[in-house]
């Protein structure tokens, strides 16, 4: 059964005045387990392809507004970030999130349209489900739980939330750290509520993730007939002798806390193809994913060293660049241990640690003095058509949010 979720008839049917009060730190009646479904079919309903916003922030601003948040709104290069605030202490703990998404891809492929959120089979169906709407939802539906207490905060509570984490990624998160750091905001503890689950939610959270680097490599030749290739200079061939000396290069096998690094070439080209002559030139592309072992200055000296011992005169162009990070568990006021907890009261197990996957913008955010952990729905359909996730999944990640947010807030 499929059942297409309009946000106001949503409200109209499951959030009626005559609702029931709750309380705050439970989720036990229908009230209780919808109201992060509901602002999840909110957001997902607008199209906010990147860098577009599609008024997510504007809503959000509202909500937190009502919470009792101070909010900043800042666009930078067509890009809308939104900071909120609320609480004072001598701690900063955060929330990090972004409200684009990407683009649906073919639309008759989609069971149903990707910007009209569907239940089906209790799965909730459209772009965001997991990637990461639901996350927005979730953490914003825990905080009027929690709120809700009237107790006083003993540290500063904040949100990060951009419009430019799926795209190139310059004038987001990135612009928010840059914000912060303007007014000298030192931030203790971040969660991000990117998808990190397997199976089910709270059964792996990320505490890491490896850098990643893009990089080309332009090798001249000289042109001539193939005929008389003793006139000519194959840029081809030179390119093979780059090629095998940057994939012969003895990379790290990875470790307890992180994979192994690798590099991959992920496209050739020597210009328009003609079978008899002897091409000029030849470019490649690649990337690398790398752990915390290593950093830009030492990728670059290693792969311009084992470029240079078999072609002269090469020069690599690096191009966006996404710095590792690595949570520590025995960190004082550990957050790890925090999100662990949170878990095991609402799941009954312990969460695997992991440093897989791509980048994220916990990137940013992270450094000796600011712990980040992610924790998010499964992550199996992001970006795929028909993305989705189960709504017992949501349900638990903002039991889980709750939970944590009483004990970092309150402590």
């Amino acid at each position: 059964m499929s059942m297409p979720l309009a946000p106001e008839a949503f409200q109209s049917q499951f959030l009626s005045p005559d609702t029931p009060e709750i309380n705050p730190l439970t989720s036990l009646t229908i009230a209780g387990q919808t109201r992060s479904i509901l602002y999840s079919v909110e957001l997902m309903s607008r199209q906010s392809i990147t860098p577009e916003d599609a008024g997510c922030q504007d809503w959000l601003q509202e909500k937190l507004r009502l919470l009792g948040f101070t909010c900043h709104a800042f666009e930078v290069q067509g890009v809308k970030n939104l900071v909120a605030e609320i609480g004072e202490g001598e701690r900063v703990i955060a929330f990090a999130g972004h409200t684009d998404v990407v683009p649906p891809g073919p639309l008759e492929r989609w069971h149903t349209p990707p910007f009209e959120p569907t239940i089906t089979d209790s799965e909730l169906i459209g772009r965001g489900a997991a990637d990461m709407k639901t996350g927005v939802a979730a953490m914003l539906a825990a905080c009027e739980r929690v709120l809700k207490l009237s107790r006083q905060l003993n540290h500063k509570f904040m949100w990060f939330i951009t419009s430019d984490e799926e795209g190139e990624a310059e004038f987001g998160s990135k612009a928010i750290k840059a914000w912060l750091d303007a007014k000298n905001i030192q931030v203790d503890c971040v969660l991000v509520g990117e998808p990190t689950a397997k199976t089910v939610t709270g059964d792996t959270i990320k505490v890491g993730r490896r850098g990643a680097i893009s990089g080309r490599i332009h090798v001249k030749g000289k042109q001539g007939h193939v005929a008389y290739p003793q006139y000519a200079e194959n840029a081809i061939h030179k390119m093979a002798k780059v090629i095998d000396a940057i994939n012969s290069i003895d990379w790290d096998a990875g470790s307890e806390d992180f994979p192994g690094t690798s590099l991959q070439i992920t496209h050739i080209d020597s210009g328009e193809f003609t079978d008899n002559i002897v091409p000029a030139n030849c470019r490649i592309c690649f990337n690398i994913r790398y752990n915390h072992d290593y950093d830009m200055a030492s990728l670059a000296a290693l792969l311009q060293a084992r470029i240079d011992a078999v072609v002269d005169g090469v020069e690599i162009q690096w191009e966006r660049p996404c710095v590792p990070y690595f949570t520590h568990v025995d960190q004082h006021h550990s957050l790890i241990k925090a999100v662990e907890q949170a878990i095991v009261k609402n799941t009954g197990r312990f969460p695997v640690l992991s440093t897989a996957g791509g980048t994220s913008d916990g990137r940013f955010f992270a450094s000796d003095t600011t712990q980040v952990v992610e924790v998010g729905v499964p992550n199996k359909t992001i970006h795929q058509i028909n993305e989705r996730i189960h709504i017992s999944d949501l349900v638990t990640l903002e039991d889980i949010y709750t939970d944590l947010l009483a004990d970092l807030l309150f402590e």
